[in-house]
């Protein structure tokens, strides 16, 4: 009956683990074995195997053929070397003595190599860390940086619209001022035009004067220019006040013509 070195699948979906079996070569994958080996875990790195060495050589040295797969796993393990060094023995090239020293070199060998790659992996990985731990401190920073420029924009407008603020409120009332004073002066242009209209009602002939009663009316026009249209009205009162004082200069310059008629006549 013919037999094979195989494996076996288990484990779950997306993460299997074998067995090593020797089984019939009719049986199926995962059916009946004759002897299990060991197991082989691919997931971790490097992989993991656990084996039966010595089983597995009295197998092999039986005839037991090996699959692809389980064949570079006895390689690994040193299963195929030690049927090598047997063979050596038993044609006579060398002693059994011999073949124990120089498989014991193989496996040193193997261990060093297997170290040495084991800790190329933790330093890659050591790296792999602290470059990953740089890369997010980079970005943390530059997210801190952001935020804090961010922040200093917004207090910069803040303060800007803080000091806008006032300075919107003052000036209307600084614009209020001018208006407020010059109120009173715009109110108080009718009651000097007023006060000359009283002034110049006794005059006989200044009926003229109160037919233009109607400039009082036009008090818009001296509310925009109160000094300006002032200063005339003035002058004029002295003019009015004079004119009775024209009229009796005559009649005093006439008594003596009176008296020089009365004198000729007692004569």
């Amino acid at each position: 009956m013919p037999t094979k070195i195989r494996l076996q699948r288990h484990g779950r979906k997306a993460k299997p683990i074998f067995k090593i079996v020797v089984a019939d070569s009719r049986a199926k994958r995962d059916g009946k074995f004759i002897e299990n080996l060991g197991q082989y875990n691919p997931n971790t790195n490097p992989a993991t195997i656990e084996l039966n060495f010595d089983s597995a050589l009295n197998w092999i040295m039986k005839g037991a053929q090996p699959t692809n797969t389980a064949l570079a796993l006895l390689k690994y393990k040193g299963v195929m070397m030690k049927k090598h060094l047997l063979g050596g023995v038993a044609k006579g090239a060398f002693s059994e003595e011999e073949a124990d020293k120089r498989f014991e070199a193989w496996l040193a060998e193997k261990e060093n190599k297997i170290s040495a790659k084991k800790d190329n992996l933790s330093k890659a990985e050591t790296e792999a860390i602290k470059a990953r731990i740089a890369a997010e401190k980079e970005i943390n920073d530059a997210r801190a940086q952001e935020l804090a420029n961010a922040n200093a924009a917004l207090a910069a407008e803040a303060a800007a619209e803080s000091e806008e603020a006032p300075a919107a409120e003052e000036a209307p009332a600084s614009e209020e001022a001018p208006a407020a004073e010059e109120a009173p002066a715009a109110e108080e242009a009718p009651a000097t035009e007023e006060a000359l209209a009283t002034e110049e009602a006794p005059a006989d002939e200044e009926a003229p004067a109160a037919e233009e009663a109607p400039a009082t009316e036009e008090a818009p026009a001296a509310e925009e220019a109160p000094a300006a249209e002032e200063a005339p009205a003035a002058e004029e009162a002295p003019a009015a006040e004079e004119a009775p004082a024209t009229e009796d200069e005559p009649a005093a310059e006439e008594a003596p013509a009176a008296e020089d008629k009365e004198e000729k006549s007692a004569e």
